[in-house]
């Protein structure tokens, strides 16, 4: 989604009352950071050609399975189940508003696609693998922070502005979601003072364990990645509570090629930490991150924090910190 910045002059009115405030510096050094990730992780989307109605069909793929994840959730979990997690009756009635929430967006995006003269895709069957409540609201946090690496990383990819607003209006939605979950789990509602972008190849990778089939025509050009497990420590539902040089393992058919694990998170200079892996002994964590971490399994890596799908392996995977 290209062009997301063109929002300088917007600052011009207020050149006389910031004149009478003290010299805070500007925030252009890491809004640019946050930009030039998200571009450099799309670079190969972009290669693909994606125009915008192609990235509007993306973004409905991920909001059908969302949606989809919420409708049978419910329909699996009686009330109660999630009272005894602790939820009272407004955070309930706020779960659920999350699921009509994501069916509305599913809606405006329809509406959008089929306004440009092109069908929009449908949904998919899908396999969520519900045990039980706390299960599916530990999912909910998860799919919910890939949405916003989503609508994140694919806006610089699009040129059209009105979808870009459009997009915008979207992603605020779904940090609401994500925060709400997170309170609702009793961890950190913002652990982390900026989001993580992620480009469309990795999004897709992270969807495509949950969906069985796609209706013809539904299916995207985009390929999944290898999938990636952690097998050391043993995975928990939620947020794990890890010390930086951790030594973490994982499990993937490409395990045996990798040569580094990348930690893709907002507070890595470059937007990914890279750490040495060993198919015996796997990677120390990296210091310093927190909240949503997405790894991946990769060929190389390159000292300046770029991580390209040239480079990738497998996964990602979504690893939460405290």
């Amino acid at each position: 989604m290209p062009s997301i910045m063109k929002i300088a002059g917007a600052v011009a009115g207020l050149a006389a009352v910031a004149s009478a405030l003290p010299p805070y510096p500007k925030l252009t050094t890491r809004q640019n950071h946050i930009y030039n990730l998200a571009k450099r992780q799309n670079a190969a989307a972009a290669a693909l050609g994606l125009q915008d109605v192609d990235i509007l069909q993306f973004a409905l793929t991920l909001e059908w399975l969302e949606a989809s994840f919420y409708q049978q959730g419910f329909a699996k979990f009686s009330d109660d189940q999630f009272v005894a997690l602790g939820l009272n009756q407004v955070q309930l009635a706020d779960l659920k508003g999350i699921g009509s929430s994501e069916q509305a967006h599913v809606d405006l995006l329809q509406s959008s696609i089929a306004q440009a003269g092109v069908q929009p895709v449908q949904p998919c069957q899908y396999n969520f693998g519900f045990t039980d409540a706390a299960g599916m609201v530990a999912t909910a946090a998860i799919l919910e922070s890939v949405g916003i690496s989503a609508y994140l990383g694919a806006a610089p990819l699009v040129s059209d502005s009105k979808i870009l607003s459009t997009a915008a209006s979207i992603l605020t939605i779904e940090a609401r979601h994500q925060s709400f979950v997170r309170i609702a789990s009793g961890v950190a509602a913002s652990p982390s003072p900026f989001d993580t972008p992620l480009g469309p190849k990795a999004v897709f990778s992270l969807a495509a364990p949950f969906i069985q089939s796609c209706p013809a025509g539904s299916n995207l050009i985009l390929t999944a990645f290898p999938t990636l497990t952690m097998t050391s420590p043993a995975p928990v539902a939620g947020v794990m509570a890890l010390q930086q040089g951790t030594m973490l393992n994982f499990q993937s058919d490409a395990a045996s090629q990798a040569k580094f694990c990348g930690f893709t998170n907002s507070a890595a200079p470059g937007g990914t930490a890279f750490s040495a892996f060993d198919p015996a002994q796997g990677c120390a964590l990296p210091p310093n991150l927190a909240g949503t971490v997405y790894v991946t399994l990769t060929s190389a890596g390159p000292a300046s924090g770029v991580l390209t799908d040239d480079i990738t392996l497998a996964g990602p995977m979504v690893m939460v910190l405290s």
